[in-house]
């Protein structure tokens, strides 16, 4: 099910069997000469979708597609959140998730630069809870898609040389393979991009003027993003099912 294709009467049949619902979460962001601004928002979305496609009672809320991406800033098209405006925003979208009556958030995540203020807001929501004295009454899982059973091994297979940090081949072919009509080529100058610290917009353009850190993206095919997806598919109903089946306080 996708939420935003539900009723609200749907849900509460949906709540009766299941309290776990799939939130995909990313940036948008530059992806270098060839990756689409979405690439960090579209690779969680593909895969969750395809994961309810392939398995129809998993329940898939609307994408939170902006996210942390202020060194990116230097590059037309990224949108950003500061810190505290990200939190406040998961804060929100899991109390309104838990006042329904869910009890497993589950987070499939696209950027790396999100990590940290997502887990930061996980902990001051459970802080809420201890600091009032009840438990919390839901539970929230991070988990970025390479990090999914079997995903970084099969691109690791794919890509042995170039895979880089960001604008990685892996990620460019899973939105190759979700969206084949907005696949993009260029000539990269050089192949393989430079890579290093990341710190303030200014600094980054200035260290990755074409946006890539250690990636030739040059490399991906629709054909990889498809069996990287059909990996993290895979992966994440491993994932989702371990967590559905977690116990929570009576």
């Amino acid at each position: 099910m996708l939420l935003h294709l539900s009723t609200w009467q749907e849900i509460d049949d949906y709540l009766k069997r299941s309290k776990t619902v799939v939130i995909p979460i990313g940036s948008n962001e530059q992806h270098g000469p060839t990756g689409l601004l979405g690439t960090d928002w579209l690779c969680p979305e593909i895969i969750s979708h395809e994961a309810q496609r392939q398995h129809p009672d998993l329940l898939v809320a609307p994408t939170f597609n902006i996210g942390m991406a202020q060194h990116h800033l230097g590059f037309a098209g990224t949108i950003a959140l500061r810190p505290s405006t990200f939190m406040a925003a998961i804060f929100d979208w899991c109390r309104s998730l838990g006042l329904a009556g869910f009890e497993k958030l589950y987070f499939l995540n696209g950027h790396g630069g999100n990590v940290a203020t997502i887990e930061a807001a996980f902990s001051e929501l459970y802080a809420e809870a201890t600091f009032s004295g009840r438990n919390r009454g839901f539970a929230c899982k991070l988990k970025n898609w390479w990090e999914l059973p079997g995903v970084m091994s099969l691109a690791n297979r794919q890509f042995p040389t170039g895979h880089g940090s960001h604008a990685t081949p892996s990620e460019i072919a899973v939105t190759q393979w979700g969206y084949p009509d907005a696949i993009k080529s260029a000539n990269y100058a050089p192949q393989v991009a430079p890579t290093g610290p990341i710190r303030e917009a200014l600094d980054f353009r200035a260290r990755y003027p074409d946006g890539r850190m250690g990636s030739d993206p040059g490399q991906a095919t629709p054909d990889k993003g498809g069996e990287l997806v059909a990996a993290a598919v895979k992966g994440l109903m491993e994932d989702v099912g371990g967590f559905s089946a977690e116990a929570m306080p009576a």
